[in-house]
Parts: structure tokens; sequence; C-alpha cells
């Protein structure tokens, strides 16, 4: 066992082998490793159990309270699978508002979306605008060539704000501080790619994707001078200082600073409008199938008929998008899109209520449990390790267990632990949420030790002062032993 301050380094088996382990020694482990100095401001709650015996084998504040950050996404995965199904499908429909009549739409189209998360780069393979494009070749296939009006959106059923309870304002610009809405793009975001001029004081090139028009951008960036052709990563790194933020005209975007003759870098902006930003997605997509859209002035107040649906991968197919990266904007469609269909409201509040109930009905007590937002960005979503651990329970006896264990991250081989103990016997092993706010930092799922047993625990620590590197420390040495233990009879 370590002994003192000394943390088994990330990816070593330090003082760990296989061999018979009771819950004391297991305990002399852990407390070794957390009752040191440089924790002593932090706030830590472990718990670890064999379900196949009923038994514990280590508790430390598990009925306690701790921000969990991203395992919250244990729970809104767990929901939202039990609750929706694993075939749950998202859909979005263009709807003709005015006839057709050879080839033309003497009025608008309606997209009518809810929710559907899969319409970005990264569930698309690089090509977020592909299912646009064919919902653009549906209304061709209708005969469509020119729409007279303009794309318009229909009411969004979610009827809260876009952005999570309590989401810290200085993560807003961010594409993990993405809001939401039925008609979602990109996972909120927008890369703008920068490009230095050809000599130091030419004009700067900058371009958007996926949409090439959107958001507008104002160029206040310049060129400066060449890097040496040796310049290592490090230095190019650094002398890349553009930076992108909306501009106070509140026109678009506003691209500053310097890059060096020859460069390029690629910035991240959250959409500001995210409507506008699907829209602007839709018509670019009218276009590369031949679809003039005029914008014209229609009536309003015509039928609407549909033409076209476009349904989302499954539900099963999405979750490893949602928490192998820890997405929270896909936490976020889920809780409300649970609010829609079983809450009957599509409201963030109304959803973590429902959730509440089903945790409850899961014998988790009230007090165990806050729920406030799908993705644990919100300072104002508290679990604790048992809550944890009891979904984790749920999860591993219910029909859909393989679904729910092969979406999480795997130790060294994917997602937010990839390149977490690697060279351990919990590589490929372990499959856990990871979860990081600042002063929050979390580990649970499920690890199977040495004796084929399934191991189930929860570390979460709140409040530390060291770097986040100390804490995964030690939550990295805890699964690696878990993994080496042989259970004593």
């Amino acid at each position: 066992c370590a002994t003192g301050s000394r943390v088994p380094a990330p990816g070593t088996t330090a003082g760990i082998s296989v061999a018979s382990t009771s819950p004391s020694s297991l305990r002399t482990f852990v407390d070794s490793m957390i009752d040191v100095s440089e924790f002593r401001s932090a706030h830590w709650g472990i718990l670890i159990v064999d379900p196949g015996r009923g038994e514990t084998l280590y508790s430390r504040n598990a009925d306690k309270l701790f921000m969990p950050a991203s395992n919250m996404k244990l729970v809104t995965g767990s929901t939202s699978l039990v609750n929706l199904g694993p075939d749950y499908r998202w859909s979005t429909t263009l709807f003709a508002r005015g006839p057709i009549r050879d080839g033309v739409l003497a009025g608008d189209l309606v997209v009518r979306g809810n929710g559907d998360p899969s319409i970005s780069n990264s569930m698309q393979k690089g090509d977020a605008l592909a299912p646009l494009r064919a919902l653009a070749d549906s209304l061709r296939a209708h005969g469509v060539t020119r729409i007279r009006g303009t794309v318009a959106a229909a009411p969004s059923p979610f009827t809260d704000d876009q952005i999570g309870y309590g989401w810290s304002y200085d993560d807003l610009d961010y594409g993990y501080g993405a809001g939401v809405d039925a008609l979602y793009l990109n996972e909120g975001f927008t890369e703008i790619v920068v490009h230095g001029g050809v000599r130091e004081g030419d004009p700067v090139r900058a371009t958007t994707r996926p949409v090439a028009a959107y958001p507008a951008l104002i160029l206040r960036a310049r060129t400066s001078s060449p890097l040496r052709a040796d310049a290592t990563p490090a230095e190019r790194s650094a002398s890349r200082k553009i930076a992108v933020a909306q501009d106070s005209s509140h026109t678009g975007v506003a691209v500053t600073g310097t890059i060096a003759a020859g460069d390029s870098v690629v910035e991240e902006l959250s959409y500001r409008h995210l409507t506008d930003a699907y829209l602007a997605a839709m018509r670019e997509a009218l276009a590369s199938r031949g679809i003039a859209v005029e914008g014209g002035a229609t009536d309003t107040t015509a039928r609407l008929d549909s033409i076209a649906t476009l349904r989302s991968p499954t539900l099963r197919e999405v979750l490893p998008f949602f928490e192998k990266p820890s997405q929270n904007q896909i936490g976020e469609l889920l809780l409300k899109t649970m609010g829609i269909e079983k809450a009957g409201a599509g409201r963030a509040d109304s959803a973590a209520r429902f959730v509440e109930r089903q945790l409850s009905s899961w014998g988790i007590p009230a007090d165990a449990f806050k729920i406030r937002d799908g993705s644990g960005l919100s300072r104002h979503s508290f679990l604790s390790p048992r809550a944890i651990v009891t979904v984790l329970d749920v999860m591993r006896r219910h029909p859909e267990f393989r679904t729910f264990y092969e979406a999480l991250p795997i130790a060294g081989i994917d997602g937010t632990i990839r390149n977490r103990m690697k060279g351990t016997p919990a590589q490929g092993n372990l499959h856990a949420k990871t979860g990081t706010l600042d002063r929050a930092r979390s580990l649970s799922g499920y690890i199977t030790a040495a004796d084929g047993r399934m191991l189930l625990f929860s570390a979460l620590c709140n409040n530390y002062s060291v770097p986040t590197s100390r804490v995964d420390q030690v939550t990295d040495a805890l699964s690696v032993r878990l993994a080496t233990m042989r259970l004593a009879p």
C-alpha cells in the first residue's frame, strides 16, 4: 500500500499486486492517499461496492452532497435510456406555407425541430450539413426549385432559457458552454478559421464552418512577420494571438489580434443565435441542391403542409457521443426531451422534477440529489456518491445495460479517459464517467476485479486546492487497485 502522501503515478502499478484483498486493507490504501495535508481543504466522497455480494468495500462521506460535474451525465444518460428507450429518434420536419406549383413554393419553407442532437460535425463524420442536404434532396424530389418566401423556424417546443440554470457566464462563449434549442446545429458553436496574409501587414482572411456564411465576421486582425522555418510547435502556438468575440455592435463576430504570415489558426465560438445559425445552414443546404430562396413577403397565415421529415439516429447510437466526450449540450437536449415526452413541457425544470421522481423510484432518498441541468455544468446540481452508485447498480440490472456500459469512456482506450491508466490492469477494463468543474473532479463507473467480480464505485472531490492532476492520481491509483483485487472468499 502507498503510505504518507505518496500516490502511484498514472500509468503505474506501484505498491499494487494481484492478491486477495480485504476491505480493511483497501481502506488503509485509500485512506493513505487522501488523509494527507495537501487535501486538508478537500471534501472527498467515495463509495465502492461489490453488488454481487451486496458488500460495501469502502465508504467515506457516501451520503454527503457533492457537485458531481459531468458525473451528472450518468443520471441523464440512465434516465433517458430507461424512459425514452434505446430506439428513440428525434424528428425534423419541413412544411410548405403556401401552394407548390410548377416547382415554385409560393410562400415560406418552415422548419420544425425538437432537439435532434445529431446535426454536428462530430456525429456526421465531419460534415454537419449532410442531414440538411438530405432534407433539401427530399424537397427537390417534390419538384421544388424555388421558394418565393423565406426559410423560417416553427415555434420551439423548448420554452425556457437556452442555457442551463446556474451556468457560469464565463463559459458561455465556449463550445462546451453553448445553449440548446429545438433547432440545434454543430453542438451550438462555429469554427472560425483565420489565415495570415503572405507578408507582414497583409490583410487577414477568415472563414466560418460548418456554415460558410454565418456568423458575419468583422476582421480587425493583422498579419505579423513570418515565423522561422524551424520554429517549434510551441513557438508557432505562442505566435497566434487571435481572439474571436461577439462584437459590441451586435452585427457580427470580431476577429482581432495578430497571426504570422502564412500561418493559420482555428478558434471556436458559441452561436449567440442558435435558430439563426440553423436556418443559415438550411439555406446553404438548399443552395447546394439548386433551390433558390427569394425571401419575398408571403402570407404567414397560410396552412402548413408537411413535405419532408428527417429522423435522427437512435438514442442507442447517440449515447456514446454524449458520454464518451462528455458533451454538455446533448445532456440538455436529453433532459428537455424527457420534459416533452414525460412531463408534458419542454422545460429543464419540469424535466428535472421528472428525473428526481425517477431517482426516488429507484430507492434514492430525496436528500441525496438536486437536479438543475442535464450536463453537470451547473454549480447548483448535487449528487451523493451513494446516489451515483445506486444509478450504476440499477443500470447493471437493466435490459439495456450493455448499451449504457459501452457508451461510457474506457480507460486508456477512448473518451475522456483515453490517456489515463494506460499500461495498467485498468486499461480496457474501467468504464467510467469523469467530471470537471473548477474545484470539482469526479470519476464513477464499473471495473472488473482480477477475480472477475464487477465492482461499482464513485469518487468525488470538491474544494481541493491542489492541481487537478493530483486528484486524478488518487482516482487512477484507486481504479488500478480495484482492477488487481482478488476479494477474499
